[in-house]
């Protein structure tokens, strides 16, 4: 059953800032934007009230509050990949980052508002490293309980994979320790159902004795781009498992301040690659792909696993953006051809980046313990990302629709949820089997009757 929310009165924010640490904004307020402002400013939130929270105890009056009231919960904490949230109490989480590492049984404890900066470098003080993404700046919880996919993906999995315990404030109010032997359900449907079943408090997360990386990325000119993709498509199959590739099309570059003067403009094919173990063993890896174009710029070598975020180069500045991913089968001389048709890398269009990221390896092997993680079935990720400036509001979806379109063909029909954007219920289900699908909807009807938590990837009841 799924409750309308109620309008909030004076009286009920008095009660609600009575019952927190934190501190409580009301729309009008002048901090309320800055609470809730995200990586993407493209997504607008109308919420009823903000609560920042300051602790598990903040986070279970602030569920509670808004049970007693069938005020829907939304909860924020970077903001990467959020999407918009509407007449709902939003649990702000970035005052929670407390990061503790357990060196002797390589685990980390990771607060509901840390980014993985802050586990990177706690971790890399004791030699270890967390399967963290290509960006630092992505919070640990989001990113985790959708999947996670990283550099040292193809050698140990997905980041949920390696969750060892989660504090979770379900809709009763209650802080619950969710473990494979505490709750087993729970435990299977929360590590990839992302956030459909309360407020993540705390994670507790595997580490791994990782220093080094040989690692960094080669950029090369639009011109080669037909030649590098069809290198890659034979090359990227005979790859390790601890080591990983990605290629990513971007496309008239935008005249931002992080983009050269001399590159604005232009489009570029990034090949980026990554490989656990001695430098030498990388490097004699990736001599194929050197030998197929000269690239223009780029660097690869052996860098310690704290600058992770060098390979891939993302962006740390917020950008209004539109973003989109589905699964590939594989990648053949059709794809190839079908890509560069669809994306035109020297064609006058506006600015585009079409990712693709290799996956297999441990990622494509279940589990131990079991859950809920989609995508295990994809040999490639596609990612498709466009700026949201004024006058690309309608263009930018279309020409990002239409690559992955054309790339149907090759589909899984699935997508990984940390790059899957804006979806149908219907399109989200089909991300899970039939079977695993309805096993995540009967514990969403078990822990979340009301549909309290109902945004972002939300399965519904």
């Amino acid at each position: 059953m799924s409750l309308a929310p109620v309008q909030h009165t004076a009286d009920g924010l008095e009660s609600l800032r009575s019952g927190v640490t934190g501190s409580v904004f009301a729309p009008g307020d002048p901090e309320l934007p800055y609470e809730i402002a995200g990586f993407n400013p493209a997504v607008v939130h109308r919420p009823l009230a903000v609560v920042a929270v300051t602790g598990s105890r903040d986070v279970q009056n602030a569920v509670q509050w808004a049970a007693e009231r069938g005020v829907p919960i939304d909860v924020r904490s970077t903001g990467h990949g959020a999407g918009a949230s509407e007449g709902s109490l939003i649990i702000s989480t970035r005052r929670m980052h407390r990061v503790t590492v357990d060196a002797q049984r390589r685990v980390a404890r990771v607060e509901a508002g840390a980014r993985w900066r802050e586990v990177v470098d706690a971790a890399a003080a004791h030699g270890l490293a967390p399967l963290c993404g290509s960006s630092s700046g992505v919070g640990v919880v989001g990113y985790t309980l959708g999947g996670g996919v990283g550099l040292l993906g193809r050698e140990y999995g997905f980041a949920a994979d390696h969750v060892l315990a989660i504090g979770l404030v379900t809709p009763d109010g209650r802080l619950r320790h969710v473990t494979a032997d505490s709750e087993p359900e729970l435990f299977w449907a929360a590590r990839g159902g992302q956030g459909n079943f309360g407020v993540v408090t705390a994670l507790d997360i595997r580490l791994f004795p990782v220093k080094t990386l040989y690692a960094g990325g080669l950029y090369f000119p639009a011109s080669a781009a037909s030649r590098v993709l069809h290198a890659y498509r034979t090359w990227a199959p005979t790859l390790p498992e601890p080591a990983s590739s990605s290629v990513a099309l971007q496309l008239r570059l935008p005249p931002l301040e992080a983009v050269p003067a001399h590159l604005r403009g232009q489009s570029l094919l990034h090949l980026r690659f990554s490989h656990h173990g001695p430098a030498r063993e990388g490097e004699a890896l990736l001599a194929p792909m050197r030998a197929v174009a000269e690239p223009i710029m780029g660097q690869v070598g052996e860098i310690p696993f704290q600058a992770v975020d060098t390979v891939h180069q993302d962006s740390k500045d917020p950008i209004p953006s539109w973003h989109q991913g589905a699964q590939l089968h594989s990648l053949d001389a059709d794809t190839v051809d079908t890509l560069l048709d669809a994306a035109a890398p020297e064609a006058d269009l506006p600015p585009l980046i079409v990712e693709l990221r290799q996956l297999g390896g441990a990622l494509a092997r279940p589990a131990a313990p079991p859950n809920a993680v989609a995508g295990r079935d994809g040999a490639y990720s596609v990612h498709v990302v466009g700026p949201m400036f004024p006058g690309l509001e309608k263009t930018v979806p279309a020409l990002g629709t239409g690559v992955l379109n054309a790339l149907k063909p090759w589909s899984t029909g699935t997508a990984l949820l940390t790059f899957l954007g804006e979806t149908t219920p219907e399109e989200l289900a089909a991300n899970w089997t039939p079977a695993a699908g309805a096993r995540l909807r009967e514990v969403k009807r078990t822990v979340d009757p009301r549909n309290l938590f109902r945004f972002g990837h939300a399965l519904g009841v």
